[in-house]
């Protein structure tokens, strides 16, 4: 297989280019075929990028405290991210799979396209050290990470109002959604949200999660 439209998606030109095979190597294939697959790779790459992640906070993010930076870092590195970064450099096309992996013969499984993510990063690591895994992983993660850094302090109503009432003892806090309205998509859903069976307030959103969030802000705003 050639790999040239990967590498220059990745921005990586592999020197020994079997350790990009073994990285896109996956196991339902390699236990059938007598290869190796990328479960070894996948190990190493996965603590890489925990290092290279938590590096990249402690130095370019200073105001984070310590359990902040660990949220911050649980939320980039995790599956969904991680997928994402497969699925924008093609991984899909590349991936060696078992025929049970694959729908009209793309990759069906997300966890599969993350997983190969940690599986290169360890590759690309063995191949030309940490310089260029870091330059990969940062140019991939490093709006997200701002992003989650903006918000990771920043507490949501729900919490707030529950911090808020509780203040003086435990109290029993509900949240119930009393209608919805409209087609499939386009839902209008309406929350009330109860203190000991005693209506706060009242909110609306396009889901029933917002909806709740609506009616514990108002229930704050009706608190001050």
């Amino acid at each position: 297989m050639h790999y040239g439209k990967i590498e220059k998606s990745i921005g990586y030109v592999f020197k020994n280019k079997e350790l990009l095979k073994t990285a896109l190597t996956h196991t339902s294939y390699a236990n059938a075929h007598g290869v190796e697959s990328n479960e070894k790779l996948e190990f190493l790459g996965d603590s890489i990028l925990e290092f290279v992640t938590s590096k990249y906070l402690y130095n370019e993010y200073k105001d984070l405290k310590e359990g902040e930076m660990t949220k911050v870092r649980a939320t980039v590195v995790c599956e969904e991210s991680l997928y994402k970064i497969a699925v924008r450099h093609g991984f899909r096309e590349f991936l060696i799979t078992g025929r049970g992996e694959k729908i009209t013969g793309e990759v069906k499984n997300k966890a599969i396209l993350a997983d190969s993510i940690e599986a290169v990063i360890a590759a690309m690591y063995l191949d030309s050290g940490l310089e260029p895994v870091e330059k990969f992983i940062i140019s991939n993660l490093d709006k997200t990470i701002k992003l989650e850094s903006k918000h990771v302090g920043i507490k949501d109503y729900k919490t707030v109002l529950q911090e808020k009432l509780q203040e003086n003892g435990n109290v029993k806090i509900q949240y119930e959604i009393i209608s919805e309205k409209g087609p499939d998509h386009d839902k209008q859903f309406v929350a009330q949200v109860l203190c000991n069976d005693k209506i706060l307030a009242k909110g609306r959103g396009k889901s029933k999660k917002k909806a709740e969030m609506e009616a514990a802000k108002f229930a704050l705003k009706g608190m001050e």
